[in-house]
């Protein structure tokens, strides 16, 4: 049986990322194999993988190779700094899937790039990137940013066990 997993703001190839966001890497090669390797440590051939965008600084042929090493069906929802590439690009590196726009996951999760407003009559969770080691409060809001969950994608149970904690206490 197949797992969904979720997980964003890789930055591969970004080499200023791990001085921004203080992240532990002696460089951008070490960075991006222990992401891969995080990744894939988790990650089976036959799962899928959201990931909620900034994945890569690296050129289409690095970004291929990034993405064929990665484990899974991969879906790409574009963050600020995918946008300017497009969706045929994303694709053509190697995604199997690609959207410019946030997703609705098992009616209940928007999945996003850029956190969205919800207001608290709104019965949704938020699963975003984009604000890196930053977390907004409150259950209507889940950063799946790599440096909150050790560079390593979290499962939907992983999640929903998460909110539904948060929620409860």
């Amino acid at each position: 049986m197949s797992t969904v997993y979720f997980t964003s703001d890789h930055h591969f190839g970004h080499k200023l990322i791990i001085d921004f966001e203080s992240r532990p890497f002696a460089g951008v090669e070490d960075m991006n194999q222990a992401m891969i390797d995080s990744w894939n440590a988790v990650v089976g051939k036959e799962d899928k993988v959201f990931h909620l965008g900034d994945f890569s600084f690296l050129n289409q042929e690095a970004t291929r190779e990034i993405i064929r090493a990665l484990n899974g069906y991969k879906i790409l929802i574009l963050g600020n700094h995918d946008r300017g590439r497009g969706r045929d690009w994303w694709l053509e590196a190697g995604f199997n899937e690609v959207s410019e726009y946030p997703l609705v996951y098992k009616d209940f999760f928007i999945l996003s790039h850029e956190p969205m407003y919800m207001n608290k009559h709104m019965p949704y969770v938020n699963v975003h990137g984009h604000i890196h080691g930053q977390k907004y409060e409150g259950s209507s809001y889940f950063n799946i940013c790599v440096e909150h969950w050790n560079y390593t994608p979290l499962s939907f149970e992983q999640i929903r066990d998460k909110v539904v904690v948060s929620e409860e206490g």
